[in-house]
């Protein structure tokens, strides 16, 4: 998952925005309690995810993978103040640790948290987005894909996570792997798709920024 040293990693981080006391207890609290830490956002990628929020000035959010809730709280940073957030997840055991942080941020009105397959979820929600990002069930991903771009805005972001897949899109190894074959497809897809303008940024597992056209 890591394409850098950990030397040249610790200086990107160094020279980052760090992290609030609120995110940096999350951050430690999943690392403790949580099964898979490393799927959580963290510092680097959680500035990221707020600078481009800011940069966007959302009204509404979607959120597809909410984990512990740290990136949706990054995300949060950029909303406009009467904006909304949705996340989703399908894992209920981690709602208690989600709730809690929102409370502890005072954005509980804000966002609105769905458990449940995002594809039956989504849509049963009214009005469209200025800002998704998917961060879920990699085998979904081109079903998430289909299903959110019809539902964004003119000129509205897209963000999805994990696309480089530690590395694995450039195996000829893992040609057969599941995930794998989705996440290439998805990034094929969204490179023809006609619709969109779009980035990959080897950030973390990868990243691709991808914006609908006006």
């Amino acid at each position: 998952m890591e394409f850098i040293s950990e030397e040249l990693d610790n200086y990107i981080c160094a020279h980052t925005s760090p992290e609030s006391k609120l995110l940096y207890e999350l951050n430690r609290e999943t690392h403790l309690k949580v099964l898979q830490p490393r799927m959580l956002s963290g510092h680097f990628q959680g500035r990221l995810l707020s600078m481009i929020s800011k940069m966007v000035r959302p009204k509404r959010i979607l959120e597809i993978g909410t984990y512990t809730g740290y990136s949706a709280l990054c995300l949060l940073e950029g909303l406009e103040e009467s904006g909304e957030l949705i996340t989703i997840d399908v894992n209920e055991e981690l709602e208690d640790i989600i709730r809690k942080y929102l409370n502890k941020a005072g954005v509980e009105d804000q966002v609105q948290f769905m458990i449940g397959d995002a594809l039956e979820l989504i849509p049963t929600i009214d009005g469209n987005f200025d800002l998704v990002f998917i961060d879920a069930d990699k085998s979904q991903y081109l079903d998430y894909y289909e299903l959110v771009i019809e539902r964004m805005n003119p000129g509205a972001y897209l963000l999805t996570d994990n696309v480089l897949w530690s590395g694995k899109v450039l195996d000829p190894t893992q040609k057969d792997d599941p995930d794998t074959r989705v996440i290439m497809e998805l990034n094929d897809r969204i490179m023809s798709d006609e619709r969109v303008e779009t980035i990959l940024l080897p950030i973390r597992d990868g990243l691709m920024l991808t914006r609908k056209k006006d």
